[in-house]
């Protein structure tokens, strides 16, 4: 597909599929990345280091450890402690997709491991990514990419299509446990929802519009995910009460070969 061709089907659905871009070198080398950030969780946990706030343990699992390791649901700014997920939010095939969408100059707001642990892994309820992000207009992309296949059985991302054209909406607590509602409210109809499973090595892109969630994983292997989300300068920060003033962004793409922007608490009109 063309760039042109890419963008269409992007902002007509609110999501596009970016399949095979990882090799299986790739694939391999970020699962042992991932078994290496399971013993530093663990041992930063160990130490009462701060760093392990970024490690989340997985609310729903029936026991804290697994194999001497921490059951975790996800860890967060994962550029901070992976030269190999710092180096995945910057590769080639990948980013030439999402300039495809967002423009040249790309800037990136999120690196986070979703981990979904064997027989563990919680469901997600349907929400906006943009509904807890202070960032204005609310126009990101959302990258989910798959280290492993990610099937119906194992809690695959759902979407509802064209949903991004919705509008900026609430949507309350997205972890949910066996057995509960994908969402609460009684105004929004998922039956139009559909499954996007994935191949290891392959990605989804959405709008942060997008109302989306997953399913748990009921399967004996966990299902991860590296997520990324990126934006163009044009959106800003709008920080919520108590929030620093200014942040720092780590620049993918253009803006004339700066390695970081900070952006300052933009003020709504």
């Amino acid at each position: 597909m063309t760039a042109e061709e890419i963008r269409a089907s992007f902002e007509g659905n609110g999501y596009f599929v970016l399949e095979n871009f990882m090799s299986q070198k790739e694939i391999d080398t970020c699962e042992a990345e991932i078994e290496r950030l399971h013993q530093l969780g663990a041992d930063f946990k160990a130490k009462d280091d701060p760093r392990g706030h970024q490690f989340q343990l997985e609310p729903y699992a029936k026991t804290e450890k697994q194999d001497g390791l921490p059951v975790l649901r996800k860890i967060e700014q994962t550029g901070e402690v992976s030269d190999v997920f710092e180096s995945l939010s910057r590769h080639p095939a990948l980013i030439d997709t999402v300039r495809a969408l967002l423009g040249d100059d790309l800037l990136l707001f999120r690196s986070t491991l979703m981990l979904k642990p064997a027989f563990h892994g919680s469901a997600h309820a349907f929400h906006q990514d943009s509904a807890y992000w202070p960032m204005d207009p609310p126009a990101l992309v959302t990258v989910s990419i798959a280290l492993t296949d990610s099937t119906t059985d194992n809690g695959c991302i759902q979407v509802i299509p064209e949903s991004h054209k919705w509008g900026l909406q609430e949507w309350g607590r997205i972890t949910r446990g066996d057995g509960e509602k994908m969402t609460d409210r009684e105004d929004v109809d998922t039956s139009s929802a559909i499954e996007v499973p994935l191949k290891a090595g392959s990605a989804l892109m959405f709008h942060s519009l997008v109302a989306h969630g997953s399913g748990p994983n009921k399967t004996a292997n966990a299902r991860h995910t590296a997520l990324y989300a990126y934006f163009p300068p044009t959106v800003n920060y709008r920080p919520r009460p108590n929030a620093p003033k200014e942040k720092s962004f780590a620049v993918i793409s253009g803006l004339e070969g700066r390695r970081e922007m900070t952006l300052q608490a933009a003020e709504l009109a």
